[in-house]
């Protein structure tokens, strides 16, 4: 049982206990949940890899309709561990289907991301909403730069929201880093710019909890194949598909199930966080945290501020003195 399992994990990026029964499920039976868990406690290198506990904090899940609704592009930084001329990794995520698209990345200027984003726009269009966690200028200049070479694109910059809100981002460019970092081990090499096309394949192919399907398969309505066994679809498929437009129906089908898994998933962490923390009342007093940059060395640390107004969609109207 050990090969079985140290085989299947290895083979999805050291993936964690969801990933492995989704992937063990299709081939064995009678593995438990007991016997994943207590393989990965043995993996040094998932052990090595987790994360320390956080803080809580209030959530606001969003859920969006089309997969080109809102998308995310976010840069993760590897000058500490520079690959030739590399630098960065450019990780662009549709928000519905959670499929994500690496490119590596010598700087973090907007220029260099846009032509990266061109590519993507060519293949795959271009989302109504763009969102990014660094910074809205940055996204800004990335929109602008964009604008520059394809005038008639129409794109705006999405609502700020801290990544932990949903923590689908933040989550995904971790695992990234993970599999990333197995994938150089694996691989006995530090060119980690030749590996982001597996890694690629591997978070994409791998099952996501939150929508309860492979990003692959909510992205394309099938799961991914690979080697020229699996180039042709198996004739009992072919049987329950016979044509293109059923092909399109299912495709359909499968994002509508990835939204409302996630819708699902959206009650249950509002649900958790409404519970860990209540929702506070007009007139009440609340305490905000002064971020550091706006802060000098003699300022408070926070502002005390009273509840003025809740609006209808959740949000505090806030008033101080000061």
């Amino acid at each position: 049982m050990f090969d079985i399992l140290n085989s299947v994990h290895k083979s999805i990026g050291h993936g964690g206990r969801d990933c492995m029964l989704f992937e063990l499920n299709k081939k064995y039976k009678n593995i438990t949940q007991a016997d994943v868990k207590l393989y990965l406690d043995l993996c040094i290198l998932c052990q090595e890899k987790k994360k320390s506990q956080k803080k809580d904090i209030v959530v606001k899940p969003m859920v969006f309709n089309d997969f080109n609704s809102q998308c995310q592009i976010d840069l993760i930084d590897f000058q500490s561990q520079p690959d030739r001329d590399f630098k960065f990794i450019c990780v662009y995520q549709y928000h519905l289907t959670k499929f994500c698209i690496l490119k590596p990345l010598t700087s973090k200027r907007a220029e260099q991301v846009a032509c990266v984003l061109l590519d993507i726009f060519c293949l795959f269009g271009a989302p109504a909403s763009l969102q990014s966690d660094n910074g809205r200028e940055f996204c800004n200049e990335l929109i602008n730069s964009l604008r520059e070479t394809c005038p008639d694109l129409n794109i705006v910059h999405g609502k700020p929201w801290h990544s932990q809100s949903q923590g689908s981002v933040e989550r995904a460019n971790q695992d990234i880093e993970n599999i990333l970092t197995t994938w150089m081990q694996d691989n006995n090499t530090n060119k980690w710019s030749e590996g982001l096309s597996f890694v690629q394949f591997m978070k994409n192919s791998a099952y996501h909890s939150g929508i309860k399907q492979s990003p692959y398969n909510a992205m394309f309505g099938t799961d991914p194949k690979t080697g020229l066994t699996s180039s042709i679809l198996p004739h009992t498929i072919l049987q329950e598909i016979p044509s293109i437009e059923n092909r399109k129906r299912k495709q359909t089908e499968e994002r509508q199930n990835a939204r409302d898994n996630l819708e699902i998933q959206a009650k249950k962490m509002k649900n958790l966080s409404n519970a860990k923390f209540p929702e506070a009342k007009e007139g009440s007093t609340v305490q905000l945290k002064i971020p550091n940059i706006d802060r000098g060395r003699g300022d408070p640390r926070s502002v005390i501020a009273v509840v003025l107004k809740i609006t209808e969609d959740g949000f505090y109207q806030l008033g101080c003195k000061s």
